[in-house]
């Protein structure tokens, strides 16, 4: 009699521990970008934030003084992120000389501060890379 309680609570167990168990399913968290001025409205915040960074960008494009025909088509790449207030910072710029380095982050330094990106509910550094031809 012991026997087979033993063996009918092991299968109640054993089959109420499977019932429980949910395989497959993930639990994910979807990181929200940063809104530029203009865009608090629009549907596709993260494509506003894109169109408005590409035209800030070419709107305020200058060649630095002392560049000269060797810096054509040089490439400078901008790393930054939009912080948890909404402050442009820059993290890394690499590629060409120097004064093509400082007039890339001047640059990106203008945007204007938005409403940061956020992850769960929580403001959040989002992290963008830009490159620059000049």
């Amino acid at each position: 009699m012991k026997k087979y309680i033993f063996i009918l609570t092991l299968i109640l167990t054993s089959s109420f521990g499977f019932s429980q168990t949910a395989s497959g399913n993930k639990v994910s968290s979807k990181e929200v970008a940063p809104v530029w001025p203009g865009c608090e409205e629009s549907s596709q915040k993260s494509n506003c934030f894109n169109q408005m960074l590409a035209k800030h960008i070419q709107q305020n494009f200058k060649f630095p003084k002392g560049y000269s025909a060797e810096d054509k088509g040089t490439r400078v790449i901008v790393s930054f992120v939009v912080d948890e207030t909404g402050k442009t910072k820059i993290l890394e710029t690499t590629g060409g000389r120097e004064l093509l380095q400082k007039e890339a982050e001047r640059n990106i330094l203008a945007i204007p501060k938005m409403k940061p990106g956020h992850l769960n509910g929580k403001a959040r550094a989002i992290k963008y890379k830009v490159p620059f031809t000049f």
